[in-house]
């Protein structure tokens, strides 16, 4: 019991620190609102996609896009608990460490899942075809998506000593995966290398796995939704089992 009440507790704390910081969730509305209706309105004139709304087509990819950057964003919060001796205070509690850094996982996943919800409103102003059913389907994936993520930038935060460098970092890991997903054009279209470097890129099976649930079938996947789907179990596990051997050696 004591280890399910420290993980229920981390996940709160978690959830609280999100919910109460406003720009956060006034950056949540606002970043969307700039791609859909700039970058989106500009592209569709361009995009040589016929018979396909560009912004319908761009708005999975930034639903992941948003969980991309709030995933690697909270690892920081790793660096600041060690910077404020929260972290020494968590580690020589009775729990195991594993559970806290799995409490902090669902935590931070949560805040990511949130982030991820909150653009969902905007597809009706584009004119998407969304429904609950679609919502409903598109939950499970994100939440896939979502793990992986959270689990990379743990990962790094728990290695890393300080917040400039994490700052590179995750910069360095979130733009690549965000433009070699998929997420802006059709990877059908780019060079063959190319290609094969987005077949590395977890991001694209989970953009993949959205577009081809919110799209229908309006868009022919890269991918068997079954197989995105596998793939990005596989990520989760093995990630966990990275962040959580990362976060043992955590001093």
């Amino acid at each position: 019991m004591s280890e399910l009440r420290g993980i229920y507790t981390l996940w709160l704390r978690e959830v609280k620190k999100f919910l109460r910081e406003k720009p956060r969730l006034l950056n949540a509305f606002c970043q969307p609102l700039l791609w859909l209706f700039i970058f989106g309105t500009g592209m569709r004139f361009t995009a040589g996609m016929p018979g396909i709304n560009y912004q319908e087509f761009i708005f999975p990819g930034l639903v992941c896009q948003a969980m991309l950057f709030t995933a690697m964003f909270m690892g920081i919060s790793v660096i600041w608990d060690r910077e404020f001796g929260f972290l020494k205070e968590i580690l020589v509690s009775p729990i195991s460490r594993t559970s806290i850094f799995f409490g902090k996982m669902i935590g931070a996943s949560t805040d990511v899942m949130l982030q991820g919800i909150i653009i969902f409103p905007f597809a009706f102003l584009i004119g998407a075809h969304m429904n609950f059913v679609i919502f409903l389907e598109a939950l499970p994936i994100m939440l896939l998506i979502t793990f992986g993520l959270v689990c990379i930038g743990l990962t790094f935060a728990s290695v890393m000593k300080s917040f400039e460098g994490f700052g590179l970092i995750q910069t360095f890991i979130n733009l690549p995966m965000f433009f070699l997903s998929g997420a802006l054009f059709p990877l059908t279209n780019v060079p063959q290398w190319l290609l094969w470097v987005s077949y590395l890129n977890p991001l694209t099976y989970g953009v993949d796995a959205l577009r081809t649930v919110m799209m229908g079938y309006a868009w022919t996947p890269l991918f068997p939704l079954y197989f995105s789907i596998s793939v990005l179990l596989v990520f989760d596990v093995i990630m966990f089992t990275v962040g959580t051997y990362a976060f043992s050696r955590t001093e």
